[in-house]
């Protein structure tokens, strides 16, 4: 191949690829608009706010900057009139998961009210961000409770180190400066640092329950032991106050609240966006699924991928 063609196959490769990334940007802003539902247009709203997936700082459908950018958002437009939210999350941490139930209980003090809706699961940290809503309401599929703490978790091999003639030491001062790590067995002591720190986000949880659903709080504690609990359940203990269907649910919400009656819904759902390379490798990688389904039933290769819901509040 000559230079000249050489140089044009180039040229060529370049401007397509330029003209990819330019797609992507162009792209992001528009789903951008999307999601904010159109923030800046329109009359009186409903804000429908989709908490989405593990609560954390960020990740793909979560993103605590976004969460609270919005809600504050919210709180300060005289044209929202209430927030919606629709809950499908198997939980997350205690800080942002409580960052978040503060926020709404900030917009609420401004005389807004705040209504929930739990999707298919609406666990630990998803219950803990519902107990901020005037009522909660459930899909009568709906997975939801799981009240509860994980604080940590100790793995010690010290011992297979040992047997395989391994040394691995830590310099540290402080005796617990290590705690947790690997190389060194969990005493007493450390367990009992960890149970406490347990016990008082525990504390706040429960309390927060109690005090949400006008629950004793002798009477709270029996629900309270982690486990989760079907729609049905839950309000039955009432954990919820109402199982319906999405629609249902807005027209219940509207019917019962007059100051909603002109109101619209507006949609805000994040979902972070990929790069140009981010998006390659993903493209890749689902043409590498599809080589490896060629003679696998569909069912079957779903059935072997299937992953099971993570009940956890940190």
């Amino acid at each position: 191949m000559s230079k000249k063609a050489s140089f044009k196959k180039g040229l060529i490769v370049l401007i397509v690829i330029l003209v990819v990334i330019l797609g992507s940007v162009i792209g992001t802003l528009f789903a951008s608009a999307k999601k904010d539902g159109g923030f800046k247009r329109g009359g009186n709203y409903l804000a429908v706010l989709h908490v989405e997936g593990t609560i954390q700082k960020a990740g793909d459908t979560y993103n605590q900057e976004w969460i609270l950018s919005n809600i504050n958002k919210f709180k300060n437009d005289s044209r929202n009139k209430g927030i919606l939210l629709f809950i499908d999350s198997p939980g997350g941490t205690v800080y942002e998961a409580d960052e978040t139930y503060l926020a709404l209980q900030d917009y609420k003090s401004t005389g807004k009210k705040v209504f929930a809706y739990q999707g298919s699961m609406a666990a630990s940290g998803g219950y803990y961000i519902s107990c901020a809503a005037d009522q909660i309401y459930a899909n009568r599929n709906t997975l939801t409770g799981s009240i509860g703490v994980i604080a940590g978790s100790f793995l010690d091999i010290t011992e297979f180190l040992e047997d395989h003639g391994i040394s691995y030491e830590t310099v540290h001062a402080g005796k617990n400066k290590n705690m947790g790590n690997y190389n060194e067995p969990v005493t007493d002591e450390q367990y009992e640092i960890m149970q406490k720190v347990a016990d008082e986000c525990y504390d706040q949880f429960t309390s927060i329950v109690s005090t949400s659903r006008h629950i004793p709080y002798s009477q709270v504690l029996p629900l309270c032991d982690g486990r989760i609990y079907t729609a049905s359940q839950a309000l039955v203990n009432g954990l919820i106050d109402g199982i319906s269907s999405w629609d249902d649910f807005v027209e219940t919400v509207k019917n019962s609240n007059p100051e909603f009656e002109n109101c619209k819904l507006k949609t805000f759902r994040y979902e972070r966006q990929k790069g140009f390379f981010e998006l390659a490798i993903s493209s890749m990688a689902e043409k590498q699924r599809a080589e490896t389904l060629e003679g696998i039933p569909s069912a079957l290769w779903n059935q072997m991928n299937l992953k099971g819901p993570l009940y956890m509040y940190r």
